[in-house]
């Protein structure tokens, strides 16, 4: 069993800037596939981006333009940069780890609590 801990998350205001960061409790990164969403009240979750254990990223096309995802393998800790913040960035975001264990061969999918970004003036 993994653990993901996000943190980072807070008030801040429009134009802003914030990093998340989402740090596993074991060296995961190297193989999982990393990625961040984001749930808003009364809206679905949504994929913002992912990053797979050989460095290739992905993002949403909405995201793509303000939201960064990085990895320290040292630190078994994945980032996302977020810039010029919008009311709309509001949410709960999430990281998770998805792969498949190399000794069991089983797949997993590893989710954190999440953290509050608030984007208001």
């Amino acid at each position: 069993q993994v653990q993901l801990v996000e943190s980072g998350g807070g008030l801040v205001q429009p134009g802003g800037s914030l990093r998340l960061s989402c740090a596993a409790s074991r060296n995961i990164f190297r193989r999982a596939t990393a990625g961040w969403d984001r749930q808003a009240p009364g809206k679905q979750r949504e994929l913002i981006a992912t990053m797979h254990g050989n460095g290739t990223k992905n993002y949403a096309d909405s995201m793509k333009a303000r939201f960064t995802i990085s990895r320290d393998n040292a630190k078994n800790t994945v980032y996302l940069q977020m810039n010029s913040l919008k009311p709309e960035d509001t949410a709960v975001y999430y990281c998770n780890a998805e792969g498949i264990d190399v000794w069991t061969l089983k797949p997993y999918n590893y989710w954190g609590q999440g953290t509050q970004v608030t984007v208001s003036s």
